[in-house]
């Protein structure tokens, strides 16, 4: 096990973007310098060799840091927009929610493995409460689809996404600029770049900040969905000779967000679109380990580059990397100002990964082979907090239509609780309230181990590519609760107190339904698995512009050894839950065009799933894993771009996405036929893109865009409460640069319309029978000045 503060040597691939010499052929690439004509032409390195797009043999997405500021975009959810397939869900940085193909990662629990790998410069990042990564100053991001085991790794089930932030150069450049938009939002973002052939080295940083832009009726709490995010990134270049290059890059990112704007419909206020009333808890202090909602996170990520160009036809790199996040988040599940389902979540862990490949690169195969080990350690923590009287009053509304006592509603349309009087009440007046706080938490430790290869002949036209990984892992969970018996039912009157018991019995020993305690003991179990993951490609060069492919390649979610507890004879015992994996073979083809002109894709595939692994929320506020058994996916995916003049470009993509839980209603009843969550069956993408040179030094820019997606489920099974309707969004970004661009002003306005949608539901006060909804992204305006040195 490594220590929490590790001081590692840490080397990773490195990353090019200029023509291929016979060095990067062999798997080498060296720097992204380079700019694309068109989505095509970009030079990636999904394979690990420098290709451009239009020559890799799988579907792949990529976009350029220039693009990604074209379009002024600024978190990831938003590039996901612009890439059919993908689908990001932002709810905060400590739960974003990914999706590709239909498929989505969002699990916090430290018992789960990912189904999307997310890469940063080479390293898996993907625990999901370690993942979120600000995009400032990236090369590009890689979006690969389908399963690429001996590509990136045993959590790539359904694809992977590759953001490659800029490497430093020789030379010196720097910019910054500054921006202020509606919501008294501002930003300073930029980089300094120094260096010779020898060495080189580059800072980088973003800093936003946002007021909350839903208002919160409470005095007690800040308006909700504030932001407040720290990017700083370094980076350092040493080249001592033509055949070495070592990169080290150290990023910190920081959040501290305003909550996160749960709004109950069944409780006043009652409208997802309007203000809130969430006012937290007035035991949060002491409970939850902070007064107020919001986000406190920290990430701290440092890998290395290392390749090494044995000759003409033989590279090895190696990959390593270690990341270490916390992060504790306040949450008011129940959305509404009662102090009713009061959460945090306490997230804490760390990832170390270390690959070795040896690539060759010949006239007739081109190939690689390698190792691969990755461990994790991490936690997540869920303190609880209510006060007794308004729990019981609340939840039995929830669960029964009708509140505890006749005639006392959870909360009253004037946003009051009347039930915080109740305490008093039962006791005579002994007690005023019984504050009450659990907690569980769900530990994992997990270790892989893996060797992979892949070889490619080539035959004229056509390439033909097999591979294979073969994957050893030790998963180890663990479990432990603290929670209390509740006071207040043994004081209810006789008459009250059987009602009670009769309609919720689990309030005889715990307040939280499903919560069992552990009395101190933390439960543990251990299980070994091993997997063999293929793929096979096939490319066909049908013209120097024309590219058909095909793809057949498996992809596996791991095992989830799931820990809980269960209340047997009137004491706590391990329960020991041993989800199986679930895998999925992926079937496609497609073709590829890329002229100076005109470039585009066109992929059809088909996917079909054994053991189709679900999360479904308990009545405690935590989130189960269950198989819901086999599952289909047939899709559509397709991206164009025309370029008319040279200062005009055209650009549309769209997808068609069908992925639905077989109908096996003697399998998994609750869930045969549901579509999965958070995939729309259509998406697209539209817009173009002015560059005109005005002379004089001056250039006029502009990128507006529409996007849309057609109607969605939040959770499974399907409900058409929990769902959203199609929703299309205008975005647009335009400005002027003067003085051979050294100096430049733009203005940007994202969801032109101010379209009301939601951006989730459901969440954790579903879990108990009041679902939540979260307001997406309102009108945001602005203008930006940027600043260069070259």
């Amino acid at each position: 096990m490594l220590p929490r503060h590790a001081c590692c040597l840490l080397l990773t691939t490195t990353l090019v973007a200029t023509p291929l010499s016979a060095q990067e052929a062999t798997g080498v690439p060296q720097d992204t310098t380079g700019t694309a004509t068109n989505g095509n032409d970009i030079i990636v390195t999904a394979q690990k060799i420098a290709q451009r797009a239009q020559d890799v043999p799988i579907t792949i997405s990529a976009v350029t840091g220039e693009r990604i500021e074209e379009l002024g975009v600024t978190d990831l959810d938003e590039l996901s927009n612009y890439i059919p397939g993908l689908n990001i869900q932002e709810q905060s940085a400590n739960n974003p929610g990914i999706v590709i193909r239909g498929v989505t990662s969002d699990s916090g629990s430290a018992q789960q493995g990912p189904r999307v790998t997310l890469y940063y410069n080479g390293v898996d990042i993907s625990r999901s409460r370690g993942s979120y990564q600000s995009i400032y100053d990236l090369e590009r991001v890689e979006v690969i689809k389908g399963p690429q085991a001996t590509l990136f790794g045993t959590a790539s089930a359904v694809g992977a996404i590759s953001l490659v932030s800029a490497r430093p150069r020789p030379g010196f450049s720097a910019e910054v600029t500054g921006g202020y938009g509606n919501y008294d939002a501002t930003l300073l973002t930029g980089f300094v770049n120094a260096g010779n052939d020898l060495i080189a080295g580059r800072v980088a940083f973003e800093w936003r900040k946002r007021d909350g832009y839903v208002e919160n009726l409470s005095d007690t709490q800040d308006d909700l969905y504030a932001r407040d995010n720290l990017g700083v990134r370094a980076s350092l270049r040493f080249t001592p000779s033509a055949d070495v290059t070592l990169d080290v890059i150290g990023t910190f990112d920081r959040q501290r967000n305003s909550g996160t704007p749960f709004i109950s419909r069944r409780l006043p206020p009652g409208d997802p679109f309007g203000p809130a009333n969430l006012s937290g808890s007035p035991y949060s202090a002491d409970h939850l380990g902070d007064a107020e909602l919001g986000l406190r996170r920290e990430v701290y990520d440092l890998n290395g580059t290392l390749t090494w160009q044995l000759n003409d036809e033989i590279a090895f790199t190696t990959v390593n990397g270690y990341r270490e996040f916390d992060s504790d988040e306040v949450f008011d599940a129940d959305g509404s100002a009662a102090p009713f389902l009061e959460f945090a979540e306490l997230a804490e862990g760390w990832q170390f990964s270390h690959e070795g490949r040896f690539a060759y690169a010949g006239d007739v195969f081109r190939g690689s082979v390698g190792w691969n080990y990755f461990t994790e350690d991490g936690n997540q923590g869920v303190p609880f907090s209510t006060e007794e009287g308004v729990f019981i009053n609340c939840l039995v509304a929830a669960q029964t239509g009708n509140p505890a006592v006749p005639g006392v509603p959870c909360v009253s349309p004037n946003g009051t609780v009347p039930g915080t009087a109740l305490t008093g009440l039962f006791t005579g007046g002994r007690l005023t309230d019984l504050p009450y706080t659990s907690y569980f938490e769900n530990r994992g430790q997990n270790d892989a181990y893996s060797v992979f290869a892949d070889l490619t002949a080539i035959m004229g036209r056509v390439e033909v590519t097999g591979g294979l990984r073969y994957l050893w892992e030790d998963r180890r969970s663990g479990y432990t609760t603290n929670v209390p018996a509740p006071r207040l039912v043994a004081l209810l009157p006789a008459a009250l107190r059987t009602q009670l018991l009769a309609a919720l019995p689990s309030l005889a020993v715990s307040l939280v339904p499903g919560q069992v305690d552990t009395g101190g003991q933390v439960f543990e179990a251990e299980e070994s698995y091993d997997a063999w993951l293929p793929r096979m490609n096939i490319l066909f060069r049908a013209t120097d512009a024309v590219n058909f492919y095909a793809t057949v390649s498996k992809g596996r979610r791991s095992p989830v050894v799931q820990v809980t507890a269960a209340r047997v004879a009137g004491a706590p015992i391990r329960n020991l839950q041993l989800v199986p994996e679930e895998t999925v073979w992926n079937y496609e083809a497609g073709a590829k065009l890329a002229t100076a002109d005109v470039s585009g894709t066109l992929g059809v595939f088909y996917q079909t799933y054994d053991g189709f692994q679900v999360s479904v929320t308990q009545p405690d506020g935590s989130s189960l894993t269950q198989s819901a058994g086999s599952a289909s996916n047939l899709g559509v995916e397709a991206e164009l771009q025309v370029r008319p003049t040279d200062w005009l470009s055209l650009f549309a993509n769209g997808a068609y996405i069908d992925a639905q839980i077989d109908d096996d209603a003697a399998f998994a009843a609750n869930f045969a036929g549901a579509r999965f969550r958070l995939q729309p069956k259509w998406q697209a993408a539209g817009g173009f893109t002015v560059d005109r040179d005005l002379g004089n030094g001056m250039r006029l820019f502009a990128t507006p865009s529409v996007t849309y997606r057609s109607k969605l489920y939040f959770e499974l099974p399907n409900s058409e409460l929990l769902s959203q309707g199609p929703v299309t969004l205008v975005n647009a970004r335009a400005g002027v640069s003067f003085a051979d661009e050294r100096f430049e002003v733009a203005g940007f306005i994202r969801n032109a319309f101010n379209r009301d949608y939601l951006l989730d539901a459901g969440n954790t006060g579903g879990g108990f029978g009041i679902p939540t909804f979260i307001p997406a992204e309102p009108r945001f305006y602005g203008i930006e000045a940027t600043a260069r040195l070259f």
